[in-house]
Parts: structure tokens; C-alpha cells; sequence
């Protein structure tokens, strides 16, 4: 059987300090307007379907152009997934060896990246360098473009790829790729990418 127990401190009453429930509605509206800015970030970092088939059909439009405008029709194949990408690839050397790609898989990489535009004919602006250094990247942290076109070559071999906005950076703008080119990346940019494929550790 229970003995009912008498506690002092329950004889007190809570007491509302005057500003307490002040700060409540301020805290509730910061949480709130978190909400709301992280809502509006999420919006425009992505496309919706229909919006997203749009923006598919330009960028095929533009490379398909700039395929026949730089002689490059039969040369620069287009790669083939499960769903038809955006990603065309051109085997500049095809490398030595048998490579197994996985996510994981570590390559180091020298790339030049140039900007395609609508009508362009000859090379793009270029936007990136890496020169001497050659960094090496986890395969299944880099853009999907590089995921589909690096495994077309072996180790030593050089691939160009041909990169829809869709499998580059997406509908935001880069401004912070700016080595070369100081305004960085547009939103939705069309990239050319020149990979010499230096190692690759599994």
C-alpha cells in the first residue's frame, strides 16, 4: 500500500516572469522564419518535372548544335544508362589496363572545364584549370557527368565530355567557380570537360 507523501517544494506555484512569454513568441517566430528561408533555398536548387524536361530538352537542343556546328557528329557518342542522360563522351586515349569503377573508387584527374553556349562554334570559355596539380576525388562525390564519362577510359587515358546542365551543376549559379572565369558558373551551364585520368585506387 502507498503512503502519501507531502513534499514542501510542491506548495509553491510557478511563477511567469513578465517577459517569459514574450520570448516564447520571438523564439517561435525565429524557428519559423528558419524554416521558411531553408523552404525557399530547397525551391530553388531544384526543378520541378516539368520545369526539369524543359530545361532537358534547351541543353540537348544546345549540345546536339554544337555537335554539328564543331564536326563532331559520329565522334562524340552519347552515353547510354537506363534512362537516356545528357551526357555525351569523346575517347581522346583510350589508357592501359582493366579498371573496375565503383563509387568509391579514388581517381586523379587533370580536367579543363569550358562553358557551351548557344551557337557557339569553336571552344567555350574556359572556367577551370587544374595545370600541375591533379587532385584526386572519391568517383561517387563528383558531378554525375564525370561518374558516366571518367569509366569510359583506363588509367592514362583521356576522355571529353559533353555535360547537360542536369549532370553538371543543376539550375544554380557557381559564382564561386571563378579561377578564370570571374562571373563563375550561370545557372544551368553546359559544360565541356577535357580528363586525363592519372590513377585510379580501388
Amino acid at each position: 500500500m502507498l503512503k502519501s507523501v507531502k513534499l514542501p517544494f510542491l506548495k509553491y506555484k510557478r511563477i511567469n516572469l513578465p517577459f517569459e512569454n514574450q520570448m516564447n513568441r520571438i523564439l517561435v517566430l525565429v524557428v519559423l522564419f528558419c524554416v521558411g528561408c531553408m523552404a525557399a533555398c530547397q525551391k530553388s536548387d531544384t526543378l520541378g518535372p516539368a520545369q526539369y524536361k524543359a530545361q532537358a530538352k534547351i541543353d540537348d537542343s544546345i549540345v546536339t548544335e554544337y555537335i554539328r556546328e564543331n564536326g563532331l557528329t559520329g565522334v562524340a557518342k552519347r552515353v547510354q544508362t537506363n534512362d537516356t542522360v545528357g551526357v555525351w563522351y569523346i575517347v581522346m586515349d583510350p589508357g592501359q589496363g582493366t579498371t573496375l569503377f565503383t563509387n568509391s573508387t579514388q581517381v586523379t584527374v587533370g580536367d579543363t572545364g569550358y562553358l557551351i553556349t548557344k551557337g557557339l562554334v569553336g571552344t567555350g570559355p574556359m572556367f577551370y584549370e587544374t595545370n600541375q596539380f591533379h587532385p584526386t576525388y572519391p568517383l561517387g562525390q563528383v558531378i554525375v557527368g564525370w561518374q558516366l564519362g571518367i569509366p569510359k577510359i583506363k588509367t592514362g587515358g583521356e576522355v571529353r565530355l559533353l555535360i547537360s546542365s542536369r549532370n553538371a551543376y543543376g539550375p544554380v549559379a557557381h559564382p564561386e567557380l571563378n579561377d578564370i572565369l570571374k562571373t563563375g558558373l550561370p545557372a544551368n551551364a553546359i559544360l565541356d570537360f577535357r580528363i586525363r585520368l592519372y590513377n585510379v585506387i580501388n
